[in-house]
């Protein structure tokens, strides 16, 4: 790989660039999100699955024009005591329904797969048929991308759980064919 000047590029400055052009492309993805989801993304960057203050939460909720009521009854964080945190994939009801699920999001579905993995392939699997191929295909981008986040911000085993995910998603892929 050269340079623009035809010089020999190094290894590290190839591997910047194309971080560079992985990041612009899941930013796009990013933009076809459900607001919720969108909320979640933003809400992980800055918090992980920590607790913040109500004030961001409802900050960020309103550029993406929902509110912080509407992505806790979406399933997605809680709210108490004037803080506002994520809820962890090992929170939620291994129940849950996609189909009756009135406010479903990307954000929750990659969450249940992640737990749902942790647990029985074959549950993931099971789920992953539920929600089919468009918003299958956003949890696994949404789980790549917050594998890298939870990477750069040494989050180790929440890029494990993440990762695992995506490793997991041509097995999983089969499984809900079969």
């Amino acid at each position: 790989v050269l340079e623009a000047d035809g010089a020999p590029m190094s290894i590290r400055t190839a591997l910047e660039l194309i971080h560079e052009a992985l990041e612009r492309a899941l930013s796009a993805e990013e933009s076809e999100l459900d607001a919720e989801t969108r909320w979640a993304v933003v809400w992980y960057r800055q918090y992980g699955y920590e607790p913040g203050p109500y004030g961001d939460a409802e900050v960020a909720a309103s550029a993406m024009l929902t509110s912080v009521d509407g992505i806790a009854r979406a399933g997605v964080a809680e709210s108490r005591e004037g803080r506002v945190r994520l809820l962890k994939p090992e929170e939620l009801n291994l129940d849950w329904n996609p189909a009756a699920d009135r406010r479903l999001t990307v954000w929750k579905a990659t969450q249940h797969l992640i737990a749902l993995l942790d647990r029985s392939e074959s549950g993931a699997a099971r789920l992953l048929r539920q929600l089919g191929g468009g918003r299958g295909g956003q949890a696994r981008q949404l789980a790549y991308l917050l594998h890298q986040i939870s990477h750069r911000r040494g989050r180790q085993q929440e890029a494990f759980a993440y990762n695992a995910l995506v490793q997991a998603w041509l097995t999983l892929s089969r499984r809900q064919t079969s």
